[in-house]
């Protein structure tokens, strides 16, 4: 786990909420705090799916794309003021993660690995993004974690999106 604070807020929010830099996520939560507090649960509810949607039942995720929620979010915190506060739990792309953990060769096979996230928390004065790994049971490796890490550092370098190391 590592924690980044975000040092140009207004390049972040640009690259998360109007760009496709956050796309390759699935969005697990948003709470989002302005003249009310605005709570997205970003579960998929399989039964609101029917077979003339032509959707397969087997494609849908647990979370809803990051990429199909972003302009709700936006549309939340847009205004005069700024938003008192937000959090956003997002994981990676299953698919995402187990490349990632692959082309690393890493040491943990990747279906024990549940969820690479990104935690990105706002407090009204700076934003946090910390990493996390969860898995499907407890292993002794912490090899994800640290592929994680460095691996957002990258992305987050590769997207001229500027932090600092907590």
């Amino acid at each position: 786990m590592t924690a980044l604070q975000i040092t140009s807020m207004k390049n972040f929010m640009y690259r998360l909420l109007s760009t496709e830099s956050f796309d390759g996520f699935l969005l697990e939560e948003a709470v989002i705090g302005t003249a009310n507090t605005f709570t997205i649960d970003g579960h998929v509810n399989k039964d609101f799916f029917q077979a003339e949607d032509g959707v397969n039942p087997l494609e849908i995720t647990e979370f809803r794309p990051w990429s199909e929620l972003k302009s709700l979010c936006f549309d939340l915190i847009k205004g005069k003021r700024t938003p008192l506060f937000f959090r956003f739990t997002l994981q990676l792309k299953p698919e995402l993660a187990a490349a990632l953990l692959k082309k690393e060769n890493c040491d943990v096979d990747p279906d024990q690995v549940k969820a690479l996230a990104l935690n990105i928390r706002y407090d009204g004065t700076r934003a946090v993004l910390t990493t996390a790994t969860a898995y499907h049971t407890f292993l002794m490796s912490k090899e994800p974690d640290a592929i994680w890490d460095r691996a957002l550092a990258k992305y987050l370098d590769r997207e001229g999106i500027a932090y600092e190391i907590l």
